[in-house]
């Protein structure tokens, strides 16, 4: 984890108090995660770290641009970033790792890795699925578009707006209505 040196903040020498570390994310940092998803990446990630006598907390803010495919078109297009996420860490005799907002490292620890946390923080705020804005807005223009709007079932509903198979229900009620209306009529 070389790499990944200057995210390693030692706190012992640090002042109780709050200090303030700002990174600039690319894609050399999401390579060392073997994480290619991201054509390019711009991200500033700003962290307000507290010191406080017995815990620390981090606030973690990131803003910027990673560049993506749509999932429906594959063209490229700049995705904007802005999450924030916040994690306390504690102290006790064992490192736990096991909930996402609070760690708890071992006493006698020094520093802090924060890498991961800023990899978990942007990969995660990036939606499930990624649709090109040109899309909605119908701007876009792509061979993949024509074609899906092409494949895409023609609607075959009557200049009234209604649909036959309804129509055929319709007449299916009407007639268990008249039977019941014969049957209470003939008793």
């Amino acid at each position: 984890m070389e790499q990944f040196s200057e995210f390693l903040i030692p706190f012992i020498g640090l002042n109780d108090g709050t200090h303030r570390f700002d990174f600039k994310i690319d894609n050399t940092f999401f390579e060392g995660f073997d994480f290619l998803d991201f054509q390019n990446a711009q991200v500033q990630v700003d962290l307000i770290f507290e010191k406080k006598s017995t815990l620390l907390e981090l606030n973690f803010t990131a803003k910027g641009l990673v560049t993506v495919p749509c999932d429906i078109t594959t063209e490229l297009f700049k995705l904007p970033i802005d999450t924030v996420f916040r994690l306390v860490v504690k102290f006790g005799p064992v490192e736990n790792l096991d909930d996402d907002e609070i760690l708890i490292l071992p006493h006698g620890s020094h520093q802090i890795q924060v890498a991961q946390y800023i990899y978990e923080m942007i990969v995660l705020s990036v939606p499930q699925k990624k649709v090109h804005p040109g899309i909605a807005e119908g701007t876009l223009k792509s061979e993949v578009l024509e074609k899906l709007k092409d494949l895409q079932p023609q609607e075959n509903t009557p200049s009234d707006g209604t649909d036959p198979r309804w129509d055929k229900l319709k007449d299916l009620l009407k007639y268990y209505i008249k039977i019941k209306s014969d049957k209470n009529g003939a008793s």
